[in-house]
C-alpha cells in the first residue's frame, strides 16, 4: 500500500527548512567573520617604502610611525609592516599604549596582530597605575591583558621593590606572579621567596614556597602565608616560626602584626627562650615583642633544659613577663600545675620562677618529691645556685614525710622549715615552731630497732643517704624512744599526717593527667 502526505504539509516543512538552512548561514557567517582577526592599520609615517628584497606586501616605515591595531596604538621610529601576515618588526624608541592604565616601552618589538601578541627587547618597562616593571625581553598578550617574563624582572611598587626570574601580570586583576628567586625589598624588611603573589593594588604578598622575611628585630620564615605590606599585618602557616634575638615562636598557623610587635600561634604552638633554655608548649599563644610578654594556654606545657637534666611541667596557662629591672624573666603557670625532673616532682595549684634571683614560688597546697622525701606546706619557695637547689622554704603547715616501709613513715612537722641541699639531696633540715618528728631506728643490716619521738620549739635534723642521722634540738626538748613493738599507736602518726604518693608524677607523660588531691 503507497502512502501520501497532503500537499500544504510538504510546502510547511519546505519554509521550515530554508527558515533553519537561513538562520545556519547568517550564523556561520557571523562566526566566521568574529573569528577573523582585524588588520594592523598604518596610522601614520614620515616615509613609507616597499622592501623589494624582501616581499611585495612589506612595507618600511620611518620616521614617527604610528601604528594602530583594534583600540591599541603603538609607537616607533622605524617598522617593518607585513600586510600579508597581520605582523610588523619595530625598532627606537617604542611605545605602546595598551589602555588607560597600562602602557609599554622598549627598543625592539615584533608584533602579531593575529595572536594579539607583543614581544619587547631591550630596556623594556610596563607601567600601570601602581606599579612600575623594567626587563630586558617581556611578552604581552593584549588579548588577554597578560605579560610574562623569564629573564629577570624587576618592579617597583609603593614602597615596594621586587625582583624574580620568571613573572606575569595579569592587567584585569593587578596581580603578579613571580617564580624563581623572588625578593621584594620593603624599608622595614626583605622577603625571599621561591614563589610569590603580589597585588599591585592591595600590595598584599602571598606566599606559596620556601620564604623567609628578615628586618632589623625578627626573622620569619613559613612555606604558605601572606604580608600585607601596606598595613604591616600578616599571616604564616606550614613550618611557619617567629625569631628574634631572645625567642622563637612556632605554629601551624602564625598571625603577626609588625605595627605593635603582636604575634599569634595556633595549633601545635612552640616558644623557645634562648636566654633561658625553656621550651614552652600549647595548642594556643600570643607574644607581644616589645615587652616579651608571652602566653601559652590549651595543654600548655613547658621544658626547662638544665646541663644533666631537664624539668618537664604541665598546667593550664603559662604566662611569661619581663621584671621590674626590664632585663629578666618572671614565668608564670597556674592552676593544675604538675611537673617531673629525675630528681625532683611537684604538684599545686601555680609556681612562679624569677630568673633574676633563681627563686621558685609554689602556691596552692604544694607537694615536692625529693628522693624519698614528700615536702608539704601551705607555700614553699626553692632556692637554686647553679642550676641546682641550694635551699627550700616552707612556710605554714610545714610536713616531710618519708616512707620506712609500707606502714612505717619517718615524719618531721613543724610551723615553719628551711632545707638545706647539695647536689639536689636534702641533707639537714631546720624546724622553727611547734617542731615534732618520728623518725625509725635501723642497724646497718637494715633491721629496725625502735621509733624516736620528739617535741621541741626549735630542732634541726640531719640527714645521710635520705635516712636521718642525727636530730639537735635548740630550745628544751621531749624525745622519747620506743622499742619497735612497744611504740603506742597515736606516736606513730603526726597529727595532719597524708601520704600523697597517688598524685605523684612519675615520668614526663604524668604530668598532663591531674589527679585530685585527696582530703
Amino acid at each position: 500500500m503507497k502512502m501520501s502526505f497532503p500537499k500544504t504539509i510538504i510546502r510547511q516543512n519546505n519554509v521550515k527548512l530554508m527558515h533553519f538552512l537561513s538562520l545556519f548561514l547568517i550564523f556561520f557567517t557571523f562566526g566566521i567573520y568574529a573569528q577573523r582577526p582585524t588588520q594592523v592599520e598604518l596610522v601614520k609615517a614620515n616615509t613609507l617604502e616597499f622592501d623589494k628584497l624582501l616581499n611585495k606586501e612589506v612595507r618600511r616605515l620611518i620616521g614617527d610611525v604610528v601604528l594602530k591595531h583594534d583600540n591599541t596604538f603603538m609607537y616607533c621610529d622605524s617598522a617593518y609592516l607585513y600586510a600579508e601576515t597581520n605582523n610588523f618588526d619595530a625598532f627606537g624608541e617604542i611605545f605602546i599604549e595598551v589602555s588607560d592604565s597600562v602602557r609599554l616601552w622598549g627598543k625592539y618589538l615584533k608584533y602579531n596582530g593575529n595572536s594579539k601578541m607583543a614581544e619587547l627587547h631591550q630596556d623594556v618597562k610596563m607601567v600601570d597605575n601602581q606599579s612600575t616593571l623594567t626587563t630586558e625581553h617581556l611578552f604581552y598578550d593584549m588579548k588577554n591583558n597578560i605579560a610574562f617574563y623569564d629573564n629577570n624582572g624587576h618592579i617597583i611598587s609603593g614602597q615596594n621593590t621586587l625582583t624574580s626570574s620568571i613573572g606575569r601580570y595579569y592587567s584585569d586583576s593587578k596581580f603578579f606572579f613571580f617564580k624563581d628567586s623572588v625578593v621584594l625589598i620593603n624599608p622595614e624588611y626583605v622577603i625571599n621567596s621561591d614563589t610569590l603573589k603580589y597585588n599591585t593594588v592591595t600590595e598584599i604578598a602571598y606566599f606559596f614556597g620556601p620564604t623567609t622575611i628578615v628586618s632589623d628585630d625578627n626573622e620569619i620564615y613559613c612555606e604558605y602565608g601572606w604580608y600585607d605590606t601596606k598595613n604591616d599585618l600578616s599571616e604564616f602557616s606550614t613550618k611557619a616560626y617567629l625569631k628574634n634575638e631572645n625567642q622563637i615562636l612556632e605554629g601551624d598557623s602564625l598571625f603577626y602584626d609588625r605595627n605593635v610587635g603582636y604575634g599569634k600561634a595556633v595549633g601545635n604552638v612552640k616558644i623557645t627562650d634562648l636566654k633561658e633554655k625553656i621550651i614552652i608548649s600549647g595548642q594556643f599563644g600570643e607574644y607581644y615583642e616589645k615587652t616579651e610578654i608571652s602566653l601559652v594556654t590549651d595543654s600548655a606545657s613547658m621544658i626547662r633544659i638544665f646541663e644533666n637534666d631537664s624539668l618537664f611541667l604541665h598546667s593550664d596557662t603559662l604566662r611569661s613577663v619581663l621584671d621590674s629591672s626590664g632585663l629578666k624573666k618572671i614565668l608564670l603557670a597556674y592552676y593544675k600545675v604538675r611537673f617531673f625532673k629525675t630528681d625532683l616532682q611537684g604538684v599545686c595549684d601555680s609556681i612562679v620562677f624569677t630568673f633574676s634571683d633563681s627563686i621558685t614560688h609554689m602556691y596552692g597546697n604544694p607537694v615536692i618529691w625529693s628522693e624519698e622525701n614528700q615536702i608539704t606546706a601551705e607555700y614553699i619557695k626553692i632556692l637554686s645556685k647553679n642550676s641546682t637547689i641550694d635551699k627550700m622554704y616552707m612556710q605554714s603547715s610545714a610536713f616531710i614525710i618519708s616512707q620506712q616501709d609500707s606502714i612505717k613513715y619517718n615524719q618531721i612537722k613543724g610551723r615553719d622549715m628551711v632545707g638545706y641541699f647539695e647536689n639536689d639531696e636534702l641533707y639537714k633540715i631546720d624546724v622553727s615552731g611547734n617542731g615534732q618528728s618520728v623518725y625509725y631506728v635501723t642497724e646497718d643490716d637494715g633491721s629496725i630497732t625502735g621509733v624516736n619521738t620528739s617535741e621541741s620549739a626549735e630542732l634541726s635534723i640531719f640527714l645521710y643517704d635520705n635516712q636521718v642521722d642525727k636530730i639537735t634540738f635548740r630550745s628544751r626538748p621531749e624525745a622519747v624512744l620506743y622499742p619497735i613493738d612497744e611504740i603506742p599507736q597515736d606516736k606513730s602518726i603526726l597529727r595532719d599526717f597524708i601520704w600523697l604518693d597517688k598524685i605523684r608524677p612519675k615520668d614526663k607523660v604524668d604530668i598532663f593527667f591531674w589527679v585530685e588531691r585527696p582530703e
